[in-house]
């Protein structure tokens, strides 16, 4: 089992990588309406379907990143720090987050901790890094290596010891071991709409800390540890 404090935790949010389908350029609205036929249902059109742009790295970009750590405070007991890494320049923020992981978070030791990780937001990142040009730091460069050499644990995956028939959300996790709800101001399905719309930035940045806070207390529950309460969470 991976040592507390050698995990760095983490969410991203992600939007559409514009306000709307008629902003794309030709190419653009070309390519969606190519994917858009895989996943439009009935009567709906390329332009009804390019909010959920957001959820593939070649039609959406990410504004924010949220990392929490565990430490041990100074009266010993167990502790998190959040940070929050987010803007509307993505290669900026892509840059401080690769600088930040490949500074602390590189070692033989070390692991990246997300729900629903390994199938979203660490591909996800990596493919955005690509796409700006950014190295990717040692625990996202997974060409070559053999399974038990990727440092990357999931929640999601942990919860299903094996059983990959369905989708077990982390609200739901959450509730199922009284951990209050991340969703109480948004959810995931709104944030296209408060970053475009409303253009708050910040509360984008709020709820992902929250899921960070959660995602961290839900690991825990998972591998019998005491939940960290909300006094002993900063940033």
């Amino acid at each position: 089992m991976a040592e507390l404090n050698n995990i760095l935790f983490l969410d991203i949010e992600t939007v559409r990588q514009s306000r709307g389908f008629e902003e794309l350029d030709e190419r653009w609205k070309a390519l969606w309406e190519k994917k858009a036929k895989f996943i439009a249902k009935d009567e709906q059109t390329a332009s009804d379907v390019y909010e959920r742009a957001s959820i593939y790295a070649e039609f959406g970009k990410i504004v924010a990143i949220c990392v929490g750590v565990i430490y041990t405070d100074t009266e010993g007991k167990h502790a998190i720090k959040l940070k929050s890494i987010h803007g509307h320049d993505e290669q900026i923020l892509l840059q401080e987050f690769a600088a930040l992981v490949q500074k602390n978070f590189s070692g033989a030791q070390h692991y990246l901790c997300g729900h629903n990780g390994k199938e979203f937001d660490f591909p996800y990142i990596a493919r955005r890094m690509l796409v700006h040009g950014i190295p990717l730091p040692v625990p996202l460069q997974m060409a070559g290596k053999k399974p038990w050499e990727i440092k990357h644990l999931d929640t999601m995956e942990l919860w299903k010891f094996g059983d990959y028939k369905n989708f077990t959300s982390l609200d739901l996790m959450a509730a199922i071991f009284g951990i209050p709800t991340p969703k109480d101001v948004i959810d995931g399905s709104m944030v296209g709409d408060v970053y475009w719309v409303e253009e708050d930035l910040e509360k984008i940045a709020t709820y992902c800390k929250k899921d960070v806070s959660t995602l961290i207390n839900v690991y825990l529950k998972l591998v019998g540890k005491e939940i960290i309460p909300a006094t002993q969470i900063s940033g």
